[in-house]
């Protein structure tokens, strides 16, 4: 009986270890940049012309498809760009929750809403492992070039899904990597292509539900949250 109770236990545990175990940083060393960044020198990067997320803003505000009284949750929010713009699409019953693993870009989204009137705009300086979202509060999670900087995309999309609510949404905006077309930095510094990381998404919880062309360098995808 005693034997039979001890196999029982070394199974139960060879079955539990693989959840247990600890999600190997994909990328490390990529958010280093971020831990003590200047921040007009990253608006100066992020909110420039030429650069395809920025040419297409209100093209991919109007994708988002934000209506009033909606919660948004910007995640990788940076210098806060799509949460300035996401913050009168909400309007005053809604909700923008900038979310960076960065406190001094948090700290100057805020400080710039508060200057430019945005009163629905609130913060969240997250971890790497984890957005930080209440549970079941936000209708949609937005990603802009920063799915490349999960190191833990796993963990992170597993608490994006705890932290949607019931058929909520996920949009994706990041760098398509396509060898023989994509820049040589965009090669070296996204590791996985759109179909990895549809694949990656799909497996932690979410289903495809479009597939927009609407830029030429980066791809827009929006997915929703099964339950």
């Amino acid at each position: 009986m005693a034997r039979l109770i001890f196999l029982l236990l070394v199974v139960l545990a060879a079955s539990f270890a693989p959840a247990c175990a600890k999600e190997a940083s994909v990328s490390p060393g990529i958010n280093a940049p971020f831990a003590q960044p200047n921040f007009e020198e990253w608006v100066e990067r992020f909110e420039r012309g030429g650069r395809e997320v920025f040419d297409k803003r209100f093209e991919i505000v109007a994708a988002v498809d934000i209506k009033p009284g909606m919660v948004v949750a910007d995640i990788g929010a940076g210098t806060g760009l799509f949460t300035r713009l996401f913050s009168p699409e909400a309007g005053v019953k809604g909700q923008v929750i900038a979310v960076d693993i960065s406190k001094t870009f948090i700290d100057n989204i805020l400080k710039n809403a508060r200057q430019r009137g945005l009163k629905n705009v609130s913060g969240i300086v997250n971890e790497a492992t984890d957005a930080m979202l209440p549970l079941a509060s936000v209708d949609i999670a937005f990603v802009c070039d920063t799915y490349h900087h999960f190191e833990f995309p796993k963990q992170m999309l597993a608490s994006i899904h705890r932290g949607l609510k019931p058929n909520g949404a996920l949009v994706i905006v990041d760098y398509e990597r396509k060898a023989g077309q994509s820049s040589a930095w965009v090669m070296e510094h996204v590791r996985a292509d759109k179909a990895a990381v549809i694949r990656e998404i799909e497996a932690a919880g979410f289903r495809l539900a479009e597939d927009r062309p609407l830029m030429q360098t980066n791809y827009f995808l929006r997915f929703v949250k099964r339950d």
